[in-house]
C-alpha cells in the first residue's frame, strides 16, 4: 500500500501551542468572550447567555463552536434560561450553516470531559461541522490530517450575514 501525504500547515500551530500557558492565563473561551474583538476572534454572534464562533482549528470549512458564556464544564451546570439560550443558538447556527454553505449534512455534538475528546474540557462547547460527500471522510481519524478548501477569514465573511 502506498502512502500519500496531505499538508495541513495550519494544524501545527495547535499541536505546538503551549497548553500550560492557557491554564496559567485562564480559559481561552472565557477570554475570547470577554474581549471586544469579535471579528479577530471569529465570533459570529452573541446572545444573552451564549455565543458562536468559527473553530480556529477546524475539522472542515465552516466548523463552528457554540458555547455558553458561563464557564461550565457540564450541561447540568446551566440553569434553565442559559440552557435554552444555548440550544436556540445551536439551532440557529445549524440553520445559518445550511443557508450559507449548503452542506450535504451536518455533524453536531458535544465532548464533555477530556476522556470524551474535549480539547478544553473545563468550558462546555458544541461542535457543528458541515459535511459534503468526499470532503475528508476518514482522513482526520487515520492520518490526523484535514483537507480545508476555504480560509477561516473567507468562512467568516460568508457566514456572518446569516447571524
Amino acid at each position: 500500500m502506498s502512502q500519500s501525504a496531505l499538508w495541513a500547515p495550519w494544524r501545527i500551530n495547535y499541536i505546538l501551542e503551549d497548553k500550560t500557558e492557557e491554564s496559567n492565563s485562564g480559559c481561552l473561551f472565557c477570554r475570547l468572550h470577554e474581549e471586544n474583538k469579535d471579528c479577530d476572534n471569529l465570533i459570529l454572534e452573541r446572545t444573552k447567555y451564549s455565543y458562536v464562533l468559527l473553530n480556529r482549528y477546524p475539522y472542515s470549512s465552516g466548523h463552528l463552536l457554540v458555547l455558553p458564556a458561563a464557564h461550565v464544564a457540564d450541561l447540568d451546570e446551566l440553569e434553565a434560561e442559559p440552557y435554552i439560550d444555548l440550544m436556540v443558538l445551536l439551532k440557529k447556527s445549524i440553520k445559518a450553516l445550511q443557508k450559507a454553505l449548503q452542506p450535504s449534512g451536518i455533524n453536531a455534538g458535544i465532548n464533555m470531559g477530556a476522556a470524551a475528546g474535549a480539547g478544553i474540557a473545563a468550558h462546555l462547547h458544541f461542535h457543528i461541522v458541515p459535511r459534503w460527500p468526499g470532503d475528508h471522510n476518514f482522513m482526520p481519524v487515520i492520518a490526523d490530517t484535514m483537507v480545508m478548501p476555504q480560509q477561516l477569514e473567507s468562512s467568516y465573511e460568508v457566514l456572518k450575514p446569516f447571524f
